[in-house]
């Protein structure tokens, strides 16, 4: 009798040893969605904020979404063990947080290409401009183009001169059609007016 009541237990075990598996393996699935296929922004992140991402969404599910639908699935199935019940609801809810990443990355992946098309827009428009009107000193930099995003349609592109602390600096509108050019008579470069760590600062 205890040899059959222990087997039973350990059928049960087997049977709830999925979740923790699932949390791991999703982790690993929702950083590479995350990269591939951004939820929100302009930019993927890096490897390091994706996988926090990742595994903040699936540890919240496992413990607080795991347990409350593990009780919900108990009260459909009375005659299910509490940690069957828990892990077999923290699988479903893992899966489901994958397929919610992979839906908002589909749905906002227009948005990304639009705000990168505009971007190079920018960089080409301010490129033209600097290369016209700017001094030679700073011509022969325009490859090093430092670009601050000030809204969405609104950039701030700068091209570093001799002089560390001095940029000539550029406005640009694509939300106009050509996109509007206006010199910034601040030659503050973008590192000291935005900072140096700021996310909406991009290099090309």
């Amino acid at each position: 009798m205890e040899e059959r009541v222990w087997w039973t237990r350990l059928r049960w075990r087997l049977r709830g040893a999925t979740m923790w598996p699932a949390f791991l393996l999703a982790v690993v699935v929702d950083t590479v969605l995350l990269r591939k296929l951004p939820i929100a922004g302009d930019t993927a992140p890096d490897v390091f904020a994706a996988f926090l991402l990742a595994f903040f969404f699936n540890l919240l599910v496992v413990a607080v979404g795991a347990p409350l639908a593990g009780r919900f699935l108990r009260g459909r199935r009375p005659g299910l063990p509490k940690v069957v019940a828990d892990d077999r609801a923290g699988t479903a809810l893992v899966a489901l947080v994958a397929v919610g990443v992979l839906a908002v990355g589909i749905a906002h992946h227009p948005v990304v290409q639009d705000r990168a098309r505009a971007f190079d827009l920018q960089a080409a428009t301010a490129r033209a401009f600097v290369l016209d009107r700017a001094p030679a000193r700073f011509r022969g930099n325009v490859g090093r183009m430092d670009t601050w995003t000030q809204g969405p349609h609104l950039y701030r592109t700068c091209v570093p001169g001799p002089d560390a602390r001095r940029s000539f600096c550029v406005f640009v509108d694509t939300g106009h059609d050509p996109p509007v050019v206006i010199a910034d008579r601040d030659q503050s470069p973008n590192s000291v007016l935005a900072g140096s760590d700021n996310p909406g600062r991009l290099v090309r």
